[in-house]
């Protein structure tokens, strides 16, 4: 079975989320506490992640840092903080969604597939003819092995990060848009924050110019475009 656990310090949210998810054949653990997430992990293997931001003890944030140490578990937070910076702050710590109060647990399960969807197509780019690696300089994206090295050391990269540059790296020069980017890496269904993208590409960017090989440009009110160095 499904297992979901429900982070929120409000008990009429986790009542409602636990009817809703459990009419659709999910198991759910509740955790009122940012620590009772943790706690709960322990005993509790889960599925997927609904946390709430603002919970005592140790808030949304510290919980999902903690988490993303040793977990790829997906994480979908959910506030009533609807301010940008809060938004970039959650994806930025590796929450793979962000909804803002009141939602309809609708909504929220179908987020919760969409999240999944995309895991479970294993983050595969199927490009025509693709070419088994994209090098620039000391920089080599190895497509089939799903690696990046610079200087044949390897950089680590989680799949969609992997995935997004590698999609900007097969058409150097050309310029995509975010909805070009969301469209094509993370697929028709995804439904989130389209910022997704600029956190994705900052994370990237500091990986890459820890090796002095930073090859995505911002072209500004456009997008992104992976520009080869000479």
């Amino acid at each position: 079975m499904f297992k979901v656990l429900v982070a929120d310090d409000e008990d009429s949210i986790r009542e409602i989320l636990k009817y809703s998810l459990n009419k659709n054949g999910m198991e759910v653990c509740e955790a009122r506490t940012g620590k009772e997430v943790l706690e709960s992990l322990r005993s509790f293997s889960a599925d997927f992640i609904i946390l709430d931001i603002m919970m005592p003890e140790m808030d949304g944030y510290e919980v999902c840092r903690e988490l993303r140490k040793t977990s790829e578990v997906p994480i979908l937070m959910v506030t009533a903080k609807g301010e940008e910076y809060d938004r970039v702050l959650g994806l930025e710590l590796g929450a793979d969604d962000y909804m803002i109060k009141p939602f309809s647990p609708r909504e929220l399960i179908a987020r919760m597939k969409a999240i999944y969807r995309r895991i479970d197509s294993g983050h595969p780019i199927k490009v025509e003819n693709e070419q088994e690696a994209y090098t620039n300089g000391d920089l080599k994206i190895h497509i089939k092995h799903r690696k990046v090295t610079v200087k044949k050391e390897v950089i680590i990269f989680k799949p969609r990060e992997f995935d997004l540059l590698a999609y900007l790296a097969k058409s150097p020069g050309q310029v995509f848009t975010r909805e070009a980017l969301l469209h094509h890496v993370w697929g028709y269904d995804f439904i989130g924050d389209i910022r997704t993208v600029d956190v994705h590409v900052k994370k990237i960017r500091e990986k890459l110019k820890e090796k002095k090989s930073d090859v995505l440009q911002t072209v500004w009110g456009v997008g992104y475009k992976f520009e080869p160095k000479l």
